[in-house]
């Protein structure tokens, strides 16, 4: 229930100027994450976009009456404003993939076939749309793992990256035409 209440409220309109709330401190801590640290994750990229996100405290369970199996901590939470002009479906399609192997290489992550085969779908349909051929022998595998390697991410970790190179990501991968939702 945490992760939903949290982008309800980082999407809410209009924007608040911030929110203090107390979460399980794992959860809390994922959302105050860092490229590199443990608990860094597509929680942390997707919420830290949108938002600037702080620990103020932690709560031990000992303050509680009957004292509760986990540990608490508070978090500010504070949206930018004005939040930044990025698609959160398309942005959250790279990063749901660039996670999912977290510690494995991007150019790992995107190897995988069901990913690809939706990579290929999506890029056909853009090109249908928009009156674009499509080569013949066409490989989505050699366009994905180009602009990794154009971009210097092949052998990157997603782990590794910050919001902004996931942005320079998310650009280039559109200038390829390559979309994820």
């Amino acid at each position: 229930i945490s992760s939903p209440l949290t982008f309800k409220l980082i999407f809410h309109r209009p924007i608040f100027r911030c929110a203090v709330l107390m979460f399980q401190r794992e959860f809390a801590m994922r959302l105050v994450a860092r490229p590199g640290d443990s608990l860094y994750g597509r929680l942390s990229v997707n919420c830290q976009l949108y938002s600037k996100v702080t620990h103020v405290m932690k709560v031990g369970k000992n303050n509680f009456k009957p004292p509760p199996n986990v540990e608490s901590s508070v978090v500010k939470i504070e949206p930018l404003n004005p939040p930044p002009p990025v698609d959160f479906e398309e942005w959250d399609g790279l990063v749901r993939i660039a996670f999912s192997r977290k510690h494995k290489t991007l150019a790992a992550s995107f190897k995988n076939t069901a990913t690809m085969q939706m990579l290929d779908e999506n890029y056909r349909t853009y090109c249908a749309s928009n009156d674009l051929m499509v080569e013949d022998g066409f490989q989505i595998k050699d366009k994905i793992l180009g602009v990794l390697e154009q971009m210097g991410y092949s052998d990157a970790r997603a782990s590794k990256l910050d919001i902004h190179d996931f942005l320079k990501l998310l650009s280039a991968f559109h200038d390829a035409n390559v979309h994820f939702c």
